[in-house]
């Protein structure tokens, strides 16, 4: 609603709400537990609840109950109303001003049927999970797309469980190496079409737009690296990270990309991110 807009960028004025704001965006479609946030930002207990407490007088925000935690996410309906009030009010409905992608590059399919697709999966160290969905990809659907992964903060080496897990499945594992995020980010990098954190990490960290906007979505994966105990319930975890992963996968590459517009196929790859956790592979 109209009415909303100003208290709803009042809310957003301050720096700090807009950094809640911004994290949220960022993990969209997921709900975020407050403790998670409040460490992220570095934010007291105390002084996140205030800010939240705005942000959901404002309708930006809201809040679910998982047991005893508090879970908060974007109000897609309510931040996709203001954007929109702000579109035909300040901009006159004129998609030439405002937005970063016009209205035809929204409307329009990926129609070109001998295009290859870039994907790109981040993760923090880039030893694991998005080396796991590079793999997939590019030996499920190296015809269609070309994959790539990389790290925040990658480490050197790729984690042996994640290694054996691949070789035990018959995976080639010569191409892979743990990269920086830097390397997709210069002129010589390739032109990105698809974007995916695949853990809460690098998912909640501040990256610049990407060259082309592509479509980027948040694939939450729990972290098998973090896993103690056994190596039999270490392996497991790692069982687990690569069937939620190759499940995914298996339902992106069976969209109709050519024949979706930005809009349709955004939703598709949230709707991805919402399904439930793959079965042990």
């Amino acid at each position: 609603m109209e009415k909303d807009v100003p208290s709803q960028l009042t809310a957003l004025g301050h720096p700090q709400r807009l950094a809640i704001f911004r994290l949220l965006m960022r993990r969209y479609p997921d709900e975020v537990p407050a403790g998670e946030i409040a460490q992220v930002l570095q934010l007291k207990a105390s002084t996140l609840s205030a800010y939240l407490n705005a942000l959901m007088r404002a309708g930006l925000v809201a809040q679910s109950r998982l047991g005893t935690s508090l879970r908060y996410a974007i109000d897609m309906k309510s931040v996709q109303g203001m954007f929109g009030n702000l579109m035909l009010d300040c901009c006159r409905g004129r998609p030439d001003l405002c937005p970063p992608v016009s209205s035809a590059e929204m409307e329009k399919a990926m129609t070109n049927a001998d295009q290859k697709y870039n994907v790109l999966f981040i993760c923090t160290g880039n030893s694991a999970r998005s080396i796991f969905a590079e793999t997939i990809l590019r030996e499920t659907a190296g015809d269609k797309f070309n994959a790539y992964s990389a790290g925040t903060r990658p480490t050197s080496e790729l984690n042996p469980f994640a290694v054996e897990l691949l070789e035990s499945k018959g995976h080639d594992i010569t191409p892979l190496r743990s990269k920086n995020i830097q390397e997709f980010a210069g002129e010589e990098a390739p032109q990105l079409d698809f974007v995916f954190t695949v853990c809460d990490r690098a998912a909640n960290e501040e990256c610049p737009a990407w060259a082309g906007q592509p479509i980027s979505a948040h694939w939450s994966t729990p972290d098998p690296v973090k896993v103690e105990g056994t190596d039999a319930e270490k392996s497991l975890a790692f069982q687990h990270a690569y069937g939620a992963l190759r499940n995914r996968i298996r339902a992106f590459t069976a969209l109709p990309i050519g024949s979706l517009d930005r809009i349709s196929l955004q939703a598709a790859v949230d709707d991805i991110a919402r399904a439930g956790e793959g079965e042990t592979a």
